[in-house]
């Protein structure tokens, strides 16, 4: 889908990578960009950047999201790209995670771009045109060492984006799953930990590569190419595969642990 006059909601705008995807949009030459976050005033600020509209929106809930995208109909005439973007890190560990912490995590990361594609949908398939893009991360196609909640709802992130354009890919509709390691975001403020591996990234190049991967209609966007890498060996052998993240669990054990003295 080429991306020059096209209107875009962005979610999780105020920062990081949702804040780099609308000023690239911006940049790109959209028509329109929606910067939506629970952070109003940091939307705003990146909404002013871009001359764009901001809005307040706690993705988890299914009226923020059926708000957000009536707010983008009546500011742009409807919506060609959505970004669902906004994501946590969660309680890391298992044990130290409560049922309400498995919820929350579950609400954001997943049902958000459930909610997103459920309500965006519909006027795309009217138009036979649209697209999503669904951020997940690297932990969703391989896992998260020391973080049970982030590696499920991540891999059910995939699963899902995948499902839509298994779907409805041949009705005209676009999707992209991001998929990064470490990115230099509020998240990995403190240290990326064993995401870090290869290296941190900035949000812009992120940013761009999304942009690469819209124009391209690639499903699978991974801004480390040596995830690629991984997924193959992965495939390849799982069980050879999970005999080395062990080893890495091992090696990693102290940092992964909640409370270490390394954490």
């Amino acid at each position: 889908m080429k991306i020059s006059g096209k209107r875009v909601v962005v979610t999780g705008a105020a920062s990081g990578i949702g804040k780099a995807l609308s000023c690239a949009f911006n940049e790109a030459g959209a028509k329109s960009v929606v910067c939506v976050d629970i952070n109003l005033e940091g939307a705003q600020a990146t909404a002013d950047l871009i001359n764009g509209l901001a809005v307040r929106a706690n993705v988890a809930k299914e009226s923020d999201i059926i708000n957000v995208i009536q707010k983008a109909n009546e500011f742009s005439g409807g919506i060609d790209i959505f970004c669902s973007n906004a994501g946590i890190g969660g309680v890391p560990g298992f044990f130290e995670a409560k049922t309400e912490d498995w919820q929350q995590i579950w609400e954001i990361n997943v049902q958000s771009h459930i909610h997103a594609a459920k309500h965006v949908l519909p006027q795309m398939l009217e138009r036979e045109e649209g697209y999503l893009v669904n951020t997940s991360s690297a932990a969703g196609l391989l896992t998260q060492l020391g973080a049970a909640g982030y590696a499920v709802t991540k891999s059910a992130a995939v699963s899902f984006a995948e499902w839509i354009k298994i779907t409805y890919g041949n009705k005209g509709i676009g999707v992209s799953c991001l998929c990064p390691q470490a990115v230099r975001t509020a998240m990995t403020a403190g240290g990326a930990g064993v995401a870090g591996v290869d290296g941190m990234l900035e949000p812009e190049v992120v940013a761009d590569d999304v942009l690469k991967a819209i124009e391209a209609e690639t499903f699978l966007v991974l801004p480390h190419k040596e995830v690629a890498e991984y997924i193959m060996r992965k495939g390849n052998d799982r069980d050879r595969w999970i005999a080395g993240m062990q080893r890495l669990q091992t090696q990693f054990e102290d940092f992964l642990m909640p409370g270490s003295e390394k954490e």
